[in-house]
Parts: C-alpha cells; sequence; structure tokens
C-alpha cells in the first residue's frame, strides 16, 4: 500500500480499491461484491467502515445493493462513468487542488472575522481553497452543513461547533471513519479529535487579576448558558479560580449567567432590548457591583448601554471588561482579551492538511490571549 493510500481514511480507501476492481474488470456486470463483514475481516475495519464505502459505490451508481442479497456491480456501468472522485467518491473537476469545508456558528467584527482571515490566507498559501457554511449555532444546521461538504467532496473540515448540550453526531461519524477534520476555537468532550481554541482559564484569570489590581472585588460574571460550551466553562473556571488564589470570595448572587439574546439565533434588536432591561434591574439591585466581566463583547457591549441609560458612568462607577473588542477607528475599546484569531486559523488548516497526509497533531492547542487596556475600566468607586 502506497503512503499516498494510506494517508485516506480507510472507508476511502476500500472504495478506491473495489472501484478500480469493477473499472478493471474484476467484478462484472451483475456480479456480487465482498459484503461489509467480508470486507471489515479483509481489511480489519468495523462494519461502519466498510459500510460507508459500500454507500459510496451505490450514490456513484457502481453497485446496487440489494436488502439480504448483497452488493452487485450495477449493469449499467461503464468504465467511461469513471472519473477522478474525492473522499465522498464525488467527482471532482481538479483533483489537484484541495477543498477544505469551514463550518462556523457566525463570525462578526469582535469575533470570527479574524479566523476566517487566517484560515484563507493558509488556504491561499498552500494553493488550496476553502468553503464556509455558518451554522448560527443550530445542531441541525451543523449536522447539514457537515453532510452537505461530504458531499461536494471536501478533502477535510475544519468546525467550530454550535453550542449545545449534545455534539453533533456527524461529528462522531468523521472520527469513526478517520476523516481529516480539526475543531475551533473549543474542545467537544468524549470526542478524540484535535482541537485549536484559546487558553481561555489562564486568559480569564489574567483578566479578573487586572480589576483586583484596580481595586474590584465585587465583580458580576455576565454570560451565555455555559452548558457543554467548553470555552465558556473555562473562562468561568479561571474566574472562579483567580477569586480563590487572590482569597476573594465569588458572590454568584452577583452573576447573571442565562443571557441569550447574543446568540446567533437571538441577536435581533428586540431580544437585545429586553436582555438591556434585565441587566438595568440587576444593575439597580446590586449597587453593591463596581465591575462587570463579560464573556464576550456583545454582551459587554448591551451591558455598557444598559449601565449609561440609567445614568452610570463608564469607567467612573463601573468597569467592564470582556472577550475581544474590534479597534476600529470611532469605537469604543473595551479592556479586553485579544484571541490570536489568526494564528488560530492557520493552524487549523495546517492541521488539516497534515491529517490529511497521514501526519500526527497534537490533540489540543491552546493559545495565549493578551490583555488589552481599553477605556472601559477604572479604579473602583469608593463606597458611600
Amino acid at each position: 500500500m502506497s503512503h499516498d493510500t494510506s494517508s485516506k481514511p480507510m472507508y476511502e480507501q476500500i472504495f478506491e480499491a473495489l472501484r478500480e476492481q469493477i473499472v478493471s474488470g474484476k467484478y462484472a456486470p451483475g456480479e456480487r461484491i465482498p459484503s461489509e463483514k467480508e470486507l471489515g475481516e479483509a481489511y480489519n475495519v468495523s462494519r461502519i467502515t466498510s459500510k460507508k464505502a459500500l454507500e459510496i459505490l451505490a450514490q456513484e451508481g457502481y453497485i446496487v445493493r440489494q436488502p439480504g442479497r448483497g452488493s452487485f456491480v450495477s449493469e449499467e456501468f461503464t468504465k467511461a462513468a469513471a472519473g477522478p472522485v474525492g473522499p465522498t467518491g464525488k467527482s471532482r473537476r481538479d483533483p489537484g487542488k484541495l477543498l477544505i469545508g469551514l463550518i462556523m456558528t457566525d463570525f462578526g467584527d469582535s469575533y470570527g472575522t479574524g479566523l476566517v482571515y487566517g484560515l484563507e490566507e493558509a488556504s491561499r498559501q498552500h494553493d488550496s481553497y476553502l468553503i464556509l457554511r455558518r451554522s448560527l449555532g443550530v445542531p441541525a444546521n451543523e449536522q447539514e452543513a457537515i453532510q452537505g461538504l461530504l458531499e461536494l467532496g471536501v478533502d477535510g473540515l475544519i468546525i467550530f461547533p454550535a453550542q449545545g448540550e449534545f455534539f453533533n453526531a456527524e461529528i462522531l461519524k468523521l472520527v469513526i471513519s478517520q476523516f481529516p477534520f480539526v475543531l475551533l476555537d473549543r474542545h467537544l468532550k468524549g470526542v478524540s479529535a484535535s482541537s485549536i481554541s484559546t487558553n481561555n482559564v489562564a486568559a480569564a484569570q489574567e483578566l479578573v487579576n487586572y480589576l483586583f489590581g484596580l481595586g474590584h472585588t465585587s465583580i458580576a460574571m455576565l454570560t451565555g448558558p455555559p452548558e457543554d460550551t467548553t470555552a465558556i466553562e473555562e473562562r468561568i473556571e479561571g474566574f472562579i479560580q483567580a477569586h480563590a488564589e487572590s482569597g476573594i470570595a465569588v458572590d454568584r448572587s452577583l452573576w447573571m449567567d442565562r443571557i441569550m439574546a447574543t446568540l446567533p439565533t437571538a441577536f435581533v434588536p428586540e431580544n437585545k432590548e429586553k436582555e438591556k432591561e434585565n441587566i438595568k434591574r440587576h444593575l439597580k439591585e446590586h449597587p453593591e457591583i463596581t465591575a462587570l466581566f463579560a464573556i464576550e463583547h456583545n454582551i459587554a457591549q448591551l451591558a455598557y448601554e444598559a449601565a449609561r441609560e440609567i445614568g452610570l458612568g463608564i469607567p467612573e462607577d463601573l468597569s467592564i471588561v470582556c472577550f475581544d473588542s474590534p479597534d476600529y477607528a470611532g469605537g469604543f475599546l473595551f479592556t479586553h482579551m485579544r484571541q490570536k484569531q489568526e494564528e488560530m486559523g492557520r493552524l487549523a488548516f495546517e492541521h488539516v492538511l497534515k491529517l490529511k497526509n497521514g501526519e500526527s497533531v497534537p490533540g489540543k492547542i491552546q493559545l495565549d490571549a493578551e490583555l488589552i487596556r481599553g477605556s472601559s475600566t477604572g479604579p473602583a468607586r469608593k463606597s458611600k
């Protein structure tokens, strides 16, 4: 077996071997080919893998599968039908150019655009192409995107997983079939896959310690639902660790941990206004709060607007910190942790190419973030 062949997922190797045998005439039209069980034993793979290879052959018209009888070379098969194919057996116009699929929840000025820029630049440097599909944080959209990109014949996938309690079953299928893919921004528990993200625990600790240095001890956490979203969970962990190491008690009554308006599917004016009202109410009920730790920029922006609307000065009365903040001209720059988005994107693309070539890559890479001091923080106000 050649190095080029061994670098491919096993289902693809089985597909190509059977396809070549059909094209060469080893199996004539109407002749039965090995079953899932027989292929599994011959290639030492699971029946799931051999089944996928047979499904691709059927999709491409090389065989006809008959329940209870087996798989047979299609009577309508002709050698002229054979041509260059991609990882799912789909015809590819230019097999010399790699095609990488990118699935993201969403992206904007504060976060995501830098990731796309880094990925696109890496694809250009490697003479490859990138196809983008947004999931908007909806698992069903993510599933459809994975299936659709595989049908297009992509050579690898980069996935920014949707938020949710359970990871998508399509991702597990990618693991089982050994298809080259990398997770971006977060990792999934229980999934053996390469991931590239920020060291969120350390970044959150640095941000909280910065507030401590300014005299803030009554710090409210503002976050969306943390369940099974590793980036949020890790930032919360860093927030708590910073308090523990400084001997300052965490007051969870100051937290708002169900902010929904900034999720991709809910980020509309009506929801943002409702969320601002919730933040206003919370700040009035807890006048002891001197600083807000927002889990991401859009939440920080809502908090900034809410505070200003009830007469609180930023940073005179209330300091706000967050992760990421766009620094375009004229915009309000929050004190924030700047993630290395372009580097994350570049590494993700390069790791997919390495996996495609049969090379090993680290299971998890976490990059340090940089503290950027903006206009949203100042010394804690004195108690009246």
